[in-house]
């Protein structure tokens, strides 16, 4: 699909001339088939350059539209870099269990006092896979709009209904990089904090990417054909992991709600080991893998998510699975740890 749009679909969709009349009709109709993924209609999606252009444009859009109410935004501890960096000084973070999971009853209390623009809460955590309570936190949210990250979800599985603003990320589902997602439900307020122009109302300023956009809306097709099976079988390969992880790695502990989370992420710990060393590792035998804080690991710092949870942060690995990971994979991953883990604390005298 890709291929084939960038031989049709490169030029400029606002254009009058035949290409751009074409463009036009291939961007509207990639709009409409991500509009059904997400559940939302078309005239509800805008699409911007990445699912953190998407966490930025949304949530400045609302705390505009809203500043005569206030500019505080409520938010988990554990929300994605994006979304603490947009709520800066203005952000009220609300702590979480140990499993990642909001304190609902703190979360509500907050969004009730005066002065909240908006509140924040991912579907679900992109490094440990634990499911936050949406439909609980938007009947808490009353008239405040609840504003709902959902990369790590989307193409997986559905996200409960309640919000009023939703982002997502192409490269979540297989798509390609650079596509993401903004959608914002009729009555919800927004106005751009930037100077709007004829591009997505002004909420993602510039020329639209046709192809990736279509090979977007294909891959979103396609996952979600597969999604029931393969979740299926990620559920119980993950599951597998946490155990034979648990088991055979002295020292080391597996973090997330191993029930009530995305089916194909898990986050582990281990201790007196680098986390930097142990991807370097893995990655020699085969694997990619991360460690540090899914959104900021180039910086090599600890996971403010783990931290916020107030689990172990320390030679952590999120292992997340694709749609062409195989069995013998998970077997030979879980087979191959525990002695890299071993010779790299021995390299430290551990």
């Amino acid at each position: 699909m890709l291929l084939s749009a960038v031989d049709s679909g490169w030029a400029d969709p606002v254009r009058l001339h035949h290409e751009g009349r074409t463009a036009r009709l291939l961007l509207d109709n990639a709009r409409a088939v991500l509009a059904q993924g997400l559940g939302v209609r078309p005239d509800e999606l805008y699409l911007t350059t990445s699912g953190t252009a998407a966490i930025h444009a949304g949530l400045s859009a609302v705390l505009t539209a809203r500043r005569r109410v206030g500019g505080a935004v409520v938010h988990s501890a554990v929300e994605h870099s994006a979304v603490l960096h947009t709520a800066g000084e203005a952000g009220v973070e609300i702590g979480v269990d140990l499993h990642g999971r909001v304190d609902l009853d703190a979360f509500a209390a907050a969004v009730r006092k005066p002065g909240v623009a908006v509140a924040v809460l991912q579907s679900a955590n992109h490094e440990v896979g634990t499911r936050q309570p949406i439909e609980a936190a938007a009947a808490a949210c009353g008239p405040v709009p609840l504003f709902v990250d959902a990369a790590a979800s989307i193409g997986h599985e559905v996200v409960s209904d309640g919000w009023s603003v939703l982002t997502a990320s192409a490269h979540k589902w297989g798509g390609p990089a650079g596509v993401g997602l903004l959608a914002v439900r009729k009555g919800t307020r927004i106005a751009p904090a930037w100077p709007m122009d004829e591009r997505e109302d002004g909420l993602s300023p510039g020329f639209p990417d046709v192809p990736n956009l279509l090979a977007a809306a294909a891959a979103l097709q396609a996952r979600l054909a597969e999604a029931a099976e393969l979740d299926r079988q990620h559920r119980g390969w993950i599951a597998e992991i946490r155990q034979r992880v648990g088991a055979d790695v002295p020292d080391v502990e597996v973090v997330g709600d191993p029930e009530d989370r995305l089916p194909h992420v898990l986050t582990f710990s281990c201790l007196y080991v680098d986390g930097e060393a142990l991807v370097t590792a893995l990655d020699a035998e085969g694997f990619s893998v991360s460690s540090g804080s899914a959104c900021t690991s180039s910086t090599l710092r600890p996971s403010h998510v783990l931290a916020a949870m107030g689990v172990l942060t320390h030679g952590n690995v999120r292992v997340s699975l694709a749609r062409t990971t195989t069995y013998g994979e998970i077997d030979r991953f879980c087979r191959v740890l525990p002695g890299i883990v071993q010779r790299i604390r021995a390299e430290v005298g551990m």
